[in-house]
């Protein structure tokens, strides 16, 4: 049986009653312990972007003291931002947790995906992610993605099942009133499950400076080399970035989302501190995928296209 709170605005004296903050992580700990309880198999996309890194950590204080009863994955590119694969392994070795990691690059070697021209690789996640969920036989796969990040995103349920090739159905989609959730998938069917749904990117924010959650530099302004490309700041580097007649020069920039160096582009920015980041996101009109996601420009359909395909 689920309960359902009040919530008030974060720093009022209202009595038996959650702040915003507090709701949702609720929620989100519910959701954790429900995939406990139905499902054999759960595993975490754990990439060190700051969604999966506050999912680690509502995961971690949903089960605490003991350990969570989770492993980790991470679809590597090849071509992620090094501060970001550190703190991952860093986080990694301080909780003991085992994670694994499918490669893209190890795919591209053994010739069953090539590389694009434009040189992105986030595109070619898509089939590392479903063979490991299939050979590892995970029954539900926790993802970070939020409703107000992109139009398909924002379809999603909570539990949203995939068939057996891994693929998402819109017309599957399962109601999920009161908070009631529904796991049950036949063999080779799996669900992907996305505990920070509700959630929107200020919320985030908010929570890590709230929880004192570490991140990596990456998302504080820092000075890097980077050149122009589609109206966004992209880094240089071995996927083929600069081309002829895209000149390198060094800003004060922060990301607000990271992934695959080729598609994801920096902001210029002075924040750097947790409460000059929040004021930066609030006075925003643009998602974080909106404002530096190449990957999601490629078309008006493109994120629901690789959802279809078993991306997430």
């Amino acid at each position: 049986m689920t309960t359902t709170v009040a919530t008030v605005e974060e720093g009022t004296d209202a009595p038996y009653a959650l702040s915003h903050l507090d709701a949702l992580e609720s929620e989100a700990v519910h959701i954790f312990r429900e995939v406990a309880g139905e499902f054999e198999r759960p595993v975490i996309l754990f990439s060190g972007g700051k969604d999966s890194i506050v999912m680690l950590h509502l995961a971690l204080k949903a089960f605490a003291p003991a350990a969570i009863p989770f492993t980790l994955l991470h679809v590597d590119t090849g071509h992620n931002f090094p501060e970001v694969l550190d703190y991952r392994d860093r986080v990694v070795a301080a909780h003991g947790l085992r994670l694994h990691v499918a490669s893209v690059q190890d795919y591209i070697d053994r010739g069953v995906l090539r590389e694009r021209p434009d040189g992105t690789r986030n595109p070619l996640q898509t089939l590392p992610l479903t063979e490991k969920i299939q050979s590892e036989k995970f029954d539900a796969v926790f993802g970070g993605g939020r409703r107000d990040e992109e139009k398909a995103r924002a379809k999603e349920r909570v539990f949203s099942l995939r068939d057996e090739f891994s693929q998402w159905d819109p017309r599957r989609q399962r109601p999920e009133l009161w908070n009631l959730y529904n796991g049950r998938h036949a063999p080779g069917e799996h669900v992907r499950v996305f505990p920070l749904s509700n959630w929107t990117e200020l919320d985030v924010w908010q929570y890590i400076a709230r929880e004192g959650i570490e991140l990596p530099e990456i998302y504080f302004a820092h000075e890097r080399e980077v050149f122009a490309r589609s109206g966004m700041w992209l880094t240089a580097g071995e996927w083929g970035g600069p081309k002829d007649g895209e000149t390198v020069e060094k800003r004060l920039v922060r990301y607000r989302t990271v992934g695959d160096m080729s598609c994801t582009g920096a902001v210029d920015s002075d924040a750097v501190t947790l409460e000059q980041v929040i004021t930066e996101i609030a006075a925003s009109r643009l998602t974080e995928r909106g404002a530096t996601r190449a990957d999601d420009k490629m078309s008006e359909a493109a994120m629901e296209d690789r959802k279809r395909e078993g991306y997430f």
